[in-house]
């Protein structure tokens, strides 16, 4: 069981102890892809769906679920993040949003976590958003694509 870091000397679960790690800047990126058809993209980007301007709100909920981030996964820390991105790049040909999200900070602790809960709840936000007018839209491929600080250093999809 040593070489997990989430394991106490019994087998338990255990939140790692960072007290003694040094502070450094960090950031992390994640991204996902949601994918729609063109109609319900083209609805989306007109603002013409019955709930409303999708991506500033899908923005609104990735920033504020990367700050709850340690609420919602039980063996993350509390994290003071400096700053929280989430954009999106729309393909309306291949009828998708890419949503990707930043997050840095100085701390002790990564902040990958928090950049894909930005990205997945910003990605869940636009499916119940546009949920209305269709219902098959799926979210693919999240993923952490880069990290940066602490002692691992970089690290690139």
């Amino acid at each position: 069981m040593n070489d997990f870091s989430h394991f106490d000397e019994t087998g338990g679960i255990s939140m790692v102890d960072v007290g003694q790690k040094r502070t450094t800047r960090r950031e992390a990126v994640a991204v996902a892809t949601v994918r729609m058809s063109r109609d319900t993209l083209t609805k989306l980007i007109e603002q013409a769906l019955p709930k409303g301007d999708v991506l500033t709100t899908a923005k609104v909920a990735g920033v504020l679920a990367a700050k709850k981030t340690s609420s919602l996964i039980p063996l993350t820390h509390p994290v003071p993040l400096n700053s929280i991105d989430v954009t999106f790049d729309i393909d309306r040909v291949a009828g998708t949003v890419e949503v990707r999200s930043i997050v840095r900070c100085d701390g002790k602790t990564g902040v990958e976590m928090e950049a894909l809960t930005a990205c997945a709840i910003a990605s869940l936000t636009i499916y119940d958003m546009c949920k209305s007018v269709e219902k098959g839209i799926t979210i693919d491929s999240l993923q952490l694509v880069r990290k940066s600080g602490g002692k691992s250093g970089l690290w690139e999809r």
